[in-house]
């Protein structure tokens, strides 16, 4: 747009005086039309510090309107805004979303684990970081995801900042779905390392940066490579990173709250009375190396997340669709085959689908003992 806008300047067929107090963004296709761009939020933020009007595609206006009012104006064709410059109509300004009022998940439903719990709310109320260490299934992912529940509304100022790096970012900003949303985001262990603090030879952000003002999960952080790992040592002390190449150098802000997982060995159950780790003390060494000594020591709070027990987490949810007999042979199993509170679930989702074949009611023990079977032939291949 801006560049067909500069050849028409340049060519007399509109007045360069009229574009005098505007800037322009946005992509022009072949047929005259304005279409999306991404960085529309920080750029409408620097034309409005310089008291000018930032002119955008019609699909960005609820975007460049988050910098504030008369920050800009929507057009939805290049001839619209010739006649603009021309005088003969006027421009509509963008119009500013609401904040969503996006539904996260409530730690009240995790069974158990109050220690756990009040150790998010600690963390929630004073910004720390966490690393979480036990078995698989105990809920550690569960609890993460619910970390963004107790934190307080973003700021005017919090939520612009997070706009403005999701506006740069390769997936782009969605007012509709994230404006005033904490960031909650869970990169796999395979990420690289410029994937995590961002990159390239145009530099974008990364994970740590786009998960500013909100959380970044690392799940499994023992797999992360440590080289990457690494890297998030400087941004946990100075809360932004900055990346530089040949060309250029690039600050992203990164004021993130990490909240990492991982299994007490390889095989995740060491400790456990079920005495299924079979862990040598050295491999379990290794294991637990491979997170270096300054990266956990500025790690706050350290919490140990045990198996809930089984009193705990059959609740009278489950009860009520299965039978007594059911309910009594997966309790049983519980004890024998030490499933997890993630085992016991995924059994029940297994044996109701086994109950709805058989167009029942509710589950039944040989629902539960079909599914069983299944879990344990996949636990013996």
């Amino acid at each position: 747009m801006a560049i067909a806008l500069g050849i028409l300047a340049a060519s007399g067929q509109v007045s360069a005086e009229s574009m005098a107090a505007y800037e322009f963004v946005g992509e022009l296709s072949l047929s005259g039309e304005l279409r999306p761009v991404r960085g529309v939020l920080p750029a409408a933020i620097s034309v409005r510090r310089e008291k000018r009007t930032l002119v955008v595609p019609a699909t960005n206006g609820a975007e460049a309107a988050l910098a504030g009012a008369d920050a800009a104006r929507i057009a939805t064709s290049l001839t619209q805004i010739c006649a603009a410059l021309a005088g003969a109509q006027t421009l509509d300004k963008a119009d500013a979303p609401m904040r969503c009022a996006a539904e996260v998940p409530d730690i009240c439903e995790v069974r158990g684990q109050y220690q756990a719990k009040r150790a998010f709310e600690i963390a929630a109320v004073g910004g720390h970081s966490l690393l979480m260490t036990g078995p698989p299934g105990s809920g550690k992912s569960m609890l993460a995801a619910r970390l963004p529940g107790l934190l307080p509304p973003m700021s005017d100022d919090e939520a612009v900042a997070a706009a403005s790096v999701a506006s740069i970012s390769q997936a782009g900003f969605d007012p509709a779905l994230h404006w005033g949303v904490r960031p909650f985001r869970a990169p796999h262990h395979t990420a690289s390392g410029v994937a995590l603090v961002g990159g390239g030879p145009t530099p974008r952000p990364g994970e740590i940066t786009l998960a500013h003002h909100g959380v970044l999960f690392l799940d499994e952080l023992p797999e992360f490579e440590r080289r990457v790992l690494e890297v998030l040592r400087e941004p946990l002390e100075s809360g932004k990173i900055t990346i530089s190449r040949a060309a250029r150098q690039a600050d992203f802000p990164a004021q993130f709250q990490l909240v990492a997982a991982m299994n007490p060995c390889p095989c995740g159950y060491l400790g456990e009375a079920s005495g299924q780790c079979h862990c040598t003390a050295d491999r379990v060494a290794r294991y637990r190396q491979r997170i270096s000594g300054p990266l956990l020591d500025r790690i706050d709070i350290h919490l140990h997340v045990a198996r809930v027990p089984r009193e705990v987490l059959t609740g009278a949810g489950e009860k009520a669709a299965s039978s007594p007999a059911a309910q009594t042979l997966i309790e049983q199993a519980m004890d024998k085959l030490g499933l997890s509170a993630r085992g016991y679930h995924r059994s029940l989702k297994v044996a109701r689908s086994i109950a709805d074949l058989d167009d029942a009611g509710r589950i039944e023990a040989a629902h539960i003992s079909e599914a069983l079977g299944y879990r344990q032939l996949a636990d013996h291949a």
